[in-house]
């Protein structure tokens, strides 16, 4: 795969590293930095590559020449990645995305810029997924369901046919959405969380626990019989 275009990954967390693994051996960038605001810059490479401060960025790398892809996960509600990502248009950059070739991803999905799709994602026909979009690994989003921007969700969720999901949403492991639901903005949907009915703005839907201590306690039986 012919590497035609430069790109410095925002950010030094293991999704940095995680996306940098990706746009290396799976997509047409080249990573040629990581950067980092100088307030939390302490590393001065990642992966054989310089760390440079955010504040400087520009001053090494032509934003005409280089695309940047903000590689935060849901901090805030997404807030923390919505932010760089509009700092680094303003400063002129242009934005990367990655899509697995191990996705399957229909031919009439709409995906906005800035977005992140793991392998064994399965989107759906007539999908819509908004701005600064992540899924990570294993998810399933049904058929004309839409995505408002800067919405993050987590490993094996469905979400069937007909959602509508607002902006600034977290959709967490294992969850499970019927279809014809709509979720308002800035909702967190836990671990496991099965979702029946529509959820307001600003919502927050636990997912059901284990039960660790009546698990533990079944076993410490189990072993003296």
């Amino acid at each position: 795969m012919d590497k035609n275009k430069k790109l410095i990954i925002i950010g030094d967390s293991a999704f940095a590293q995680i996306a940098y693994e990706y746009f290396t051996y799976d997509s047409d960038y080249e990573v040629v930095a990581f950067s980092v605001e100088k307030d939390y810059l302490k590393d001065k490479e990642i992966l054989g590559l310089p760390v440079i401060s955010f504040e400087d960025i520009e001053k090494l790398y032509d934003p005409k020449q280089y695309y940047v892809f903000v590689a935060a996960v849901y901090k805030k509600l997404n807030r923390l990645r919505t932010r760089l990502m509009n700092e680094c248009k303003n400063k002129g950059y242009k934005l990367a995305s990655y899509i697995s070739s191990h996705a399957f991803v229909w031919k009439n999905v709409k995906i906005g810029e800035h977005s992140f799709i793991f392998e064994n994602n399965v989107v759906q026909p007539f999908v819509e997924l908004g701005n600064n979009t992540v899924l990570w690994s294993g998810n399933h989003i049904g058929h004309h369901s839409k995505f408002g921007d800067n919405c993050f969700v987590a490993s094996h969720a469905v979400v069937s046919g007909f959602c509508n999901i607002g902006d600034n949403c977290f959709i967490g492991v294992n969850a499970t959405i019927i279809n014809n639901i709509n979720i308002g903005s800035d909702c967190i949907i836990g671990a496991g969380a099965l979702i029946l009915k529509d959820i307001d703005i600003g919502k927050i839907v636990k997912g059901k626990a284990s039960d660790v201590e009546f698990l533990s306690e079944r076993t410490k039986n189990s072993i003296k019989e």
